[in-house]
């Protein structure tokens, strides 16, 4: 009986972590997130990884070239980590209407699903992330905000079997035309 009531509260406690705000809270919130705009051409993010405890285990940079034609955008991110290692994740993107984007890459199962309203976007994904020789399938639950016409930032929390694993928090920045 004991154990029962445990599994019914992990799961209670599980779906109340799916609750959470909807992006359409923002919708009133400006400047207006354009995927399209914001991400065409050049841009830097600068990013960590936090685990469960919030220890910093990973700093990060990318250099992202980012090109749209009509609905369908490219950004090529190339990763360069503070242990020295490198990593390059090519996301297609395509815009469904102003607030829906679906995206791909190699290291996505299936497909990213996004919706935007205002400054916002959420962004969810399952990536195949390797670690220590073994590859497993972590979601991804991505929220970002553009705060002008130049920085977007972006916080993600990390979950496997709606446990959470940790964060990735970005700072975007556009380079300059």
């Amino acid at each position: 009986m004991l154990l029962a009531g445990f599994v019914g509260f992990v799961g209670f406690v599980g779906l109340g972590g799916c609750a959470g705000v909807e992006v359409r809270k923002y919708a009133a919130e400006k400047p207006q997130l354009d995927l399209r705009s914001y991400f065409n051409g050049t841009l830097d993010a600068h990013g960590m990884f936090q685990d469960r405890s919030g220890e910093v285990v990973k700093r990060f940079h990318v250099v992202i070239d980012a090109r749209w034609q009509g609905d369908v955008g490219t950004l090529d991110e190339r990763f360069t980590y503070s242990d020295g290692s490198t990593q390059r994740r090519v996301w297609t993107l395509t815009r469904h209407d102003a607030q829906r984007y679906s995206g791909r890459a190699d290291d996505v199962v299936g497909e990213a699903r996004g919706e935007a309203s205002g400054n916002a976007l959420r962004w969810r994904y399952v990536l195949m992330l390797p670690v220590d020789g073994k590859v497993y399938h972590v979601d991804f639950d991505d929220w970002m905000f553009l705060i002008d016409d130049k920085v977007m930032l972006n916080r993600s929390v990390m979950r496997k079997f709606g446990f959470r694993l940790g964060e990735v928090t970005l700072s975007f920045t556009k380079r300059g035309a």
